[in-house]
């Protein structure tokens, strides 16, 4: 038997409320499988939270507790419904509206997160055979993630930029003026770290792409790993763990928040004005 930490992170809440209640109410798993017409190994698998139910095993586990919603509200929190972004993107889009921190590390471009509405569909339209129309559905997905910044209690976020990300002539001088000033804008938000790494670290622990970490109440529970064609979402805890690790390594190399506050704002006024 696997013994899951509540507070780990929503899922394993949701893992450990369901194994509760089912224990409550004198089930075991096969039998609480025949009530919801699933198998012993899904029941097994959601309680140990290697699998993600549907919707409508949250809503059967209400009836056969003879709760009120209580799965169901569980089960919102840790898979909310997600804005629009592509299939691949929707399970990453759910973890950042719940994270209570993120960890950007980013060698190359600007973080979707923290980009603006131009430099998003700068980056979209370079795609190949992306179609206008898809390219605004984009824009309007990334500017919806956004809404994390206006929950009551917002994600802590700390971001590394690599320095040559500011002189990266994304959609041209208007773009990135709007762009880096709209990053020195987010720097005066208390829960927003930005760190530049300068063009002299040589930073090889992360030269193999951009990441990002999710936490939840201190402990990093999902990874967002950057690659080609598209990234992926990681949840093996070694590969997590490695990850944070090669994380503080580069924030080693970083200049302090208010010194990357300066040198953004150099490179505003001698790059982009």
């Amino acid at each position: 038997m696997i013994d899951i930490d509540p507070d780990e992170s929503p899922r394993a809440r949701f893992a450990y409320e369901v194994r509760r209640q089912r224990l409550a109410a004198g089930l075991t798993q096969k039998q609480l499988g025949r009530r919801l017409g699933f198998s012993t190994s899904s029941v097994a698998m959601v309680e140990t939270s290697k699998f993600r139910p549907s919707r409508r095993f949250a809503e059967l586990c209400d009836e056969a507790f003879g709760l009120d919603g209580v799965i169901v509200r569980l089960y919102v929190e840790v898979w909310p419904p997600p804005p629009p972004v592509p299939a691949h993107f929707q399970d990453w889009a759910v973890e950042e509206q719940r994270a209570t921190a993120l960890r950007f590390w980013a060698p190359l471009l600007i973080p979707g997160l923290l980009q603006t509405e131009a430099f998003a569909r700068r980056v979209f339209s370079s795609s190949p055979d992306i179609t206008p129309e898809e390219v605004e559905t984009r824009v309007e997905g990334r500017m919806r993630r956004k809404a994390v910044f206006a929950r009551p209690d917002p994600p802590a976020i700390m971001c590394l930029l690599d320095e040559g990300v500011l002189h990266r002539p994304v959609g041209g001088p208007v773009v990135m003026r709007e762009q880096l000033e709209y990053l020195l804008e987010l720097t005066h938000r208390p829960n927003i770290t930005i760190q530049v790494v300068p063009h002299g670290a040589e930073v090889l622990s992360g030269l193999l792409g951009a990441y990002t970490i999710a936490e939840m109440r201190g402990n990093a529970y999902t990874v967002r790993v950057e690659c080609q064609p598209q990234g992926r979402t990681v949840t093996d805890r070694a590969v997590i763990a490695n990850n944070v690790r090669r994380y503080d390594v580069l924030r080693a190399d970083a200049h302090p928040r208010h010194q990357s506050g300066r040198i953004i704002e150099e490179v505003v006024r001698q790059r982009w004005t």
